[in-house]
C-alpha cells in the first residue's frame, strides 16, 4: 500500500487550489518530495497566482488559466526518467497559491486613546476602530518577507502588524488634519482615504500588500468631553443665555413667593431668586436708586424687601419670618407695603417688628 500511494503521488499531473477558508492568504501545494511531472496540468482559478520555488528561488508565476506544465517551458521540471532514481528526481519544485482578492471583514481600532490638539477643547483623547480590506499584489515580496516555508498562512496571522500600522497612520493624520471633535464625522471619508494612503506607503513595496478598502466607522471621545459637546449643543439652542436664566427667575420667584407652607426653603428661594433677578433686570447705580412703590392696589399683606438697592418681592408675612429666622432679614432691612407712604427699617413697622423681638430668658423653676 506504501509503494502504491507513492507511485500515486508521482503521477498525480493536476496541481490546482481550491480555496473555501476565505481567509488563507498563501497555501503551498501538498507533493511527494516537491517533484511535479512532465506534462502536469496547473490550474490557477480568478483571484490567485501560483508561484513556482526551486531550491529556495522563485522561479516563475504564472497567472489564471491552465497551463500545461513541461521541461520545455519549465526547465526545473522533473521527467518520468525520475523513474531511474527510485522515483527521487533530481529536479524538484515547490508551488504555493497566492490569492489576489480582497480579503474581507478585517477589523483595526485603536487599543489606547490618541492625544489630539482640538483647536476648540485644547488636549482631547480619541479613539477608533473601522475595517478595511486586504490584497496581495505582489507574491514575490510576500513569500519572500512573511510566507517563508509556511504550508499555510492566514491572514489573522499578520493582524497585529497591519492594526499597528493603520493606528500608527492614524494617529499622524488626525493630528495634523486640525479638524475640531465636533466636526470629525462629517470628514470621515477624507479621513480614511488619507489613513489609507499612509497605511499603503508602509505595507507595498515592504509586504507586496494592498489596502483596496479602508474606513472609519466611528471616533470616540471620552465622556467628559462628551457632556462639554451636549452642555455647548444646548447653549447655542438656548441662544441668548442672559435672556434665558431672567426668562427661568422670572418664572420662579411668583411660585416660590406663592408657596407659604414651603418654610425656610421658600423664603430663601424667594428673596435669593429676588435679588438675583433684580441684578439682572435692573442697570447698575453705585446704591444711590430711589425704591419706587409698586402699582396702588395690592394687598397690604404682601411685602416687598429691597435687596442691594432693588425692590423685591412681594413676600408673605410668614415668608418674612422665615427670612429673619434663616438671617437673610435683618431689623435694618428696608420694607415697603401698600398703604405706605416710603420705604421703611423692617423693625419700624408695624406688622413687622415684633419679628425681630428678643424673648425673655425663662426663668427658674422653683423646685
Amino acid at each position: 500500500m506504501g509503494f502504491v500511494n507513492k507511485l500515486r503521488g508521482e503521477l498525480i499531473d493536476i496541481v490546482e487550489w481550491i480555496d473555501d477558508s476565505r481567509h488563507t492568504i498563501v497555501w503551498r501545494f501538498p507533493r511527494f518530495h516537491n517533484q511535479i511531472k512532465n506534462g502536469a496540468r496547473l490550474i490557477v482559478r480568478p483571484g490567485q497566482v501560483a508561484v513556482f520555488v526551486e531550491q529556495g528561488k522563485i522561479a516563475d508565476v504564472f497567472e489564471p488559466g491552465t497551463h500545461k506544465l513541461s521541461t520545455e517551458n519549465l526547465p526545473i521540471l522533473s521527467t518520468i526518467k525520475g523513474w531511474a532514481h527510485g522515483f527521487d528526481s533530481p529536479f524538484k519544485a515547490e508551488v504555493y497559491f497566492v490569492t489576489t482578492r480582497q480579503i474581507t471583514e478585517m477589523k483595526w481600532g485603536t487599543p489606547n486613546p490618541v492625544i489630539v490638539r482640538d483647536p476648540d477643547f485644547g488636549p482631547v483623547r480619541v479613539r477608533a476602530f473601522g475595517t478595511y480590506t486586504l490584497k496581495a499584489i505582489d507574491p514575490r515580496a510576500l513569500l519572500r518577507e512573511l510566507v517563508g516555508t509556511d504550508g499555510s498562512f492566514e491572514a489573522d496571522e499578520i493582524t497585529v502588524l497591519l492594526r499597528s500600522i493603520i493606528n500608527n497612520a492614524f494617529a499622524e493624520v488626525v493630528a495634523r488634519s486640525n479638524v475640531s471633535v465636533v466636526d470629525l464625522a462629517s470628514n470621515y471619508s477624507d479621513l480614511s482615504n488619507q489613513i489609507r494612503q499612509a497605511s499603503i506607503e508602509k505595507v507595498d513595496n515592504e509586504y507586496g500588500l494592498d489596502f483596496p478598502q479602508l474606513f472609519i466607522v466611528n471616533i470616540s471621545v471620552p465622556e467628559e468631553v462628551e457632556k462639554a459637546l451636549d452642555a455647548r449643543s444646548s447653549m447655542g439652542m438656548i441662544g441668548n443665555l442672559g435672556d434665558y436664566q431672567q426668562y427661568q427667575l422670572g418664572q420662579s420667584i411668583p411660585t416660590a413667593a406663592a408657596n407659604p407652607a414651603g418654610g425656610l426653603a421658600a423664603a430663601g428661594v424667594g428673596l435669593g431668586m429676588g435679588m438675583a433677578y433684580a441684578g439682572q433686570m435692573m442697570p447698575p447705580t453705585n446704591g444711590n436708586l430711589a425704591m419706587v412703590p409698586p402699582v396702588p392696589g395690592q394687598e397690604a399683606a404682601q411685602w416687598h424687601v429691597a435687596v442691594n438697592g432693588q425692590p423685591t418681592g412681594p413676600f408673605t408675612a410668614a415668608q418674612l419670618q422665615e427670612a429673619v429666622t434663616s438671617g437673610q432679614l435683618t431689623a435694618a432691612s428696608l420694607v415697603w407695603a401698600a398703604g405706605m407712604a416710603t420705604w421703611s427699617p423692617a423693625s419700624a413697622v408695624d406688622g413687622l417688628s415684633d419679628l425681630f423681638k428678643t424673648p425673655p430668658p425663662i426663668p427658674p423653676q422653683e423646685d
